[in-house]
């Protein structure tokens, strides 16, 4: 994701993990969506395993809420 794909002000949650020659990186292109985002969770430190399986099932049951409607 970089800063051009971001609303201006937006919440942007990293969840993605990928392992490089220099450590943990997100999806994100955090140095440059920083500048555009309102907030931003930095990879490592920011999204655990647990806020990511909650957030997916928060996702689900939204969706199933409004497939309802």
């Amino acid at each position: 994701i970089t800063a051009d794909m971001v609303k201006p002000g937006a919440v942007v949650i990293d969840v993605g993990i990928t392992i490089t020659e220099d450590g943990f990186v997100g999806d994100v292109d955090y140095e440059g969506v920083r500048e555009v985002a309102g907030y931003i969770t930095p990879v490592p430190g920011g999204v655990g395993p647990m806020t990511r399986a909650m957030l997916l099932e928060n996702t689900l049951a939204l969706a199933l809420d409004q497939q309802e409607q």
